[in-house]
């Protein structure tokens, strides 16, 4: 594909070569541009020129602003009951309920341009433009789900909103606890014994128009291990699944009509040759699908829930990036 490209960092990667279902491939050469979806369809794209370059300028044309949500507000509130209840009866501690928004796709509207947009609107640190047939992406993701420099990992998960710190709740650190820990067991799978370690708990961060609480678990990968092993020990990535993981994994499945996509899952590179990667949790992303820009939001349910309140976090985490599409952000 001549215009296949990914955009992240700063850094253009175009010379499209080769494509592949296969996350050993990442254990290989080169420099590849990895998508992964919350329901574990992997892609992996290798690049040949990669280079320090302005962001692609696209044509963006903004859709309609009539969103429709997988999950309606009464439909949602039931979710958080369900999983209240469920945490109730000792199946979950929480869990992660997600909707996804749709609304038809301008013809001409260009996800390259998006990500220009997204750039402006709302700069994020790992965000991510790409283009492949078939699949294309503009994320502004707040998160880090993987990094590695040689056999260092790192993740910083995320979990607890609010438009000031002043928002945040008991429940959201709580919550940020429950999930360093699942985090810290997933890493522990594939780690050196004794490496896992929590340099940050609860740290307060800034992001545009709201604020976050987020947790650094760090561990030394095992020599034995390699990319299929690290994602398998570790997708989907725990603070949008739910803890314990499996049970959480079960419950949503029931409670969400439509498949999450790349929401939830993995955006990012990894540079096989110099060791070093980064994976986002795809959370703050729009992609194109039949015809339909889609965008997902979700809050994280535990037992002090308050299902109207859990609504109004995944309105608020909606609202900016919605306003940039629609062509309202600045």
């Amino acid at each position: 594909m001549d215009d296949a490209f990914a955009y992240v960092g700063g850094v253009l990667a175009t010379g499209l070569a080769d494509v592949t279902s296969d996350p050993a491939a990442l254990d290989g050469a080169g420099w590849w541009a990895v998508v992964a979806t919350y329901e574990g369809k992997i892609t992996c794209a290798r690049f040949t020129e990669v280079r320090k370059a302005p962001q692609p300028q696209r044509p963006w044309r903004p859709p309609e602003r009539s969103w429709r949500s997988s999950l309606d507000q009464h439909q949602y509130e039931r979710g958080v009951e369900r999983i209240r209840a469920a945490i109730a009866d000792g199946i979950v501690y929480q869990a992660n309920l997600c909707r996804v928004l749709s609304t038809p796709l301008p013809p001409g509207a260009d996800l390259a341009g998006l990500g220009v947009r997204l750039a402006h609107g709302n700069p994020a640190p790992y965000a991510m433009t790409l283009r492949l047939a078939g699949l294309e992406i503009a994320s502004a993701s707040p998160e880090l789900y993987l990094a590695r420099n040689g056999d260092v990992v790192e993740s910083r998960p995320i979990k607890g909103t609010g438009r000031t710190a002043g928002d945040l709740l008991p429940k959201d650190r709580a919550e940020n606890v429950m999930i360093v820990d699942l985090v810290r067991n997933d890493l522990g799978r594939v780690a050196a014994v004794g490496s896992v370690t929590v340099p940050e708990l609860c740290a307060v961060e800034n992001h545009p128009g709201l604020v976050h609480l987020v947790s650094t678990v760090r561990a030394r990968l095992a020599p034995a291990y390699g990319w299929p092993d690290l994602l398998a020990a570790t997708f989907p990535p725990g603070s949008v699944t739910g803890a314990p993981k499996s049970s959480a994994l079960s419950l949503l499945n029931e409670l969400e009509p439509v498949p999450r996509g790349p929401y939830c899952g993995a955006i990012g590179w990894v540079d096989a040759d110099s060791g070093r990667a980064a994976l986002a949790v795809g959370i703050r992303t729009f992609w194109a699908e039949e015809g339909q820009l889609k965008f997902g939001t979700g809050a994280g349910i535990t037992w002090g829930s308050d299902p109207r309140r859990e609504w109004q976090e995944t309105e608020l985490k909606a609202a900016r990036l919605l306003a940039v599409a629609e062509g309202d952000g600045r």
